[in-house]
């Protein structure tokens, strides 16, 4: 989203507020993105899986009208995040021309850490994971409480671990708008106004989390160290000329509004793209609890995180 158009929205003075991402407010441009992406990975439908996420429990992590959620959560300016370049995925461009500003060293290193701030925190999912369950293995009841207060400390394992996997969702989200994966470039030439795109479509590779894989070739995103980005982004490929930030996702996938995102497609492919790599964070996630706390554990956390009523859901 506008991350600095939400510091407004909120009565926030927003000098020196970073880039734009999926939207997480309702107005001022933004139309929830955030939130709409991760309901339309995790809903529960009459054909979803029996892994899919209930309502209230949904609402807690993709957020509501009102909230941020666990998916906003570095959008929040109480989080402490809403500046970090790491949990947005900014800031990782280059370009092959002489006498560019930032080396492709550079770009891919920005990038880089995006990656390790995933890790990190799916890495803290999976630990807080084990506090779902008591000493008999059992579903802990003030654990899996809803009404979660995010935040530098939160009460109750459940809450903690959809923090923390929220925190993934948004990084990972926000590579899809923010970087060149699944875009195009524009008509006219190819520089720092209108960037190369690599064009794929579906989630990338590289940040499946799941091993190391090569850093794609070409892969970039764009500037964001400060606001105005004209100032901050001199001679760069600017985050205001690669985003695809904003557009209609509910009930389909429409145009976006940013220029980026208003040709080719972009928008759309974007959107695809989080979609299905949102839905793959939750599977893998799944599959990090089973390989640290073995089949019957993990069943009952991933039922726990879930369900709505685990305690009477995940006898």
């Amino acid at each position: 989203m506008k991350r600095a158009a939400a510091l407004i929205g909120l009565g926030v003075i927003a000098i020196g507020g970073p880039a734009g991402a999926f939207g997480t407010i309702r107005h001022l441009g933004q139309n929830a993105e955030h939130e709409r992406i991760t309901r339309r990975a995790l809903q529960c439908t009459p054909t979803s899986p029996a892994t899919c996420i209930a309502g209230r429990t949904l609402d807690e992590l993709a957020g509501r009208s009102g909230t941020f959620g666990g998916v906003g959560f570095p959008d929040n300016p109480r989080s402490g995040l809403i500046s970090a370049t790491s949990a947005h995925c900014d800031s990782g461009d280059s370009l092959p021309v002489d006498g560019y500003p930032q080396s492709q060293a550079q770009g891919r290193a920005q990038l880089e850490t995006c990656r390790a701030w995933m890790v990190q925190n799916l890495d803290r999912a999976v630990a807080d994971g084990a506090g779902l369950l008591d000493a008999d293995g059992r579903i802990a009841p003030r654990e899996v409480r809803l009404g979660c207060q995010f935040g530098k400390t939160v009460a109750g394992a459940k809450c903690r671990v959809l923090q923390s996997l929220g925190t993934v969702l948004h990084a990972s989200q926000d590579f899809y708008s923010h970087s060149n994966w699944t875009d195009r470039p524009g008509p006219g030439a190819i520089g720092p106004g209108n960037p190369p795109g690599l064009g794929r479509s579906g989630p990338a590779p590289w940040i499946s989390l799941r091993k190391a894989t090569p850093f794609p070739v070409g892969l970039i995103s764009g500037c964001y160290d400060g606001f105005p980005e004209a100032a901050f982004c001199k001679g760069r490929v600017k985050h205001e000329a690669l985003n695809k930030d904003n557009g209609q996702i509910d009930p389909s996938i429409g145009t976006g509004s940013s220029p980026r995102g208003g040709v080719n497609g972009n928008f759309q492919r974007a959107v695809e793209a989080a979609v299905a790599d949102t839905s793959d964070k939750w599977t893998l996630l799944r599959e990090r609890l089973e390989g640290r706390y073995g089949a019957e554990k993990a069943t009952r956390m991933i039922c726990a995180l879930s369900k709505d009523q685990p305690v009477r859901q995940c006898a």
